[in-house]
């Protein structure tokens, strides 16, 4: 695929400037009110970490219990921006343990395909197409 020109890029990205950042900024605030509703729900079997922003391509944050960290692993909750989806990724603090971990589960269902994906262990979808006008229908 052809690399598109930046000049251009940057004139639909300025077309794009107010909605796009309310956008964005809305899906910030409602993935931050998740994770303070999530922690309430769970705080007592799972600890919490930040949200996350990325590059416009995934908002996340971590949960972990004393379980998944003896085993170097954490979860991420993830909303994939692409996508426009929730999804759940299960993921090594290390390449190696990702790997390890990849090749322990790769025959079971929650594994999809053959390859290991970039950022995790595995990726499972939770919510295709929400409704963020109504955070009850996340949790």
């Amino acid at each position: 695929m052809k690399k598109k020109d930046l000049n251009y890029l940057v004139s639909v990205y300025k077309e794009q400037q107010g909605d796009m950042q309310v956008a964005y900024s809305e899906l910030v605030k409602y993935v931050q009110k998740l994770k303070t509703l999530f922690s309430k729900e769970l705080g007592q079997k799972f600890s919490f970490g930040n949200v996350f922003q990325g590059y416009m391509d995934y908002t996340y944050f971590y949960l972990s219990n004393d379980h998944l960290k003896n085993k170097k692993l954490k979860l991420g909750l993830v909303l994939n921006h692409k996508e426009m989806r929730f999804e759940i990724w299960l993921l090594g603090q290390t390449k190696e343990i990702q790997r390890k971990y990849w090749n322990l589960l790769k025959d079971t269902k929650w594994v999809k395909g053959s390859e290991i994906p970039q950022y995790s262990v595995f990726e499972v979808v939770l919510v295709d197409n929400p409704n963020f006008n109504d955070l009850g229908t996340i949790n």
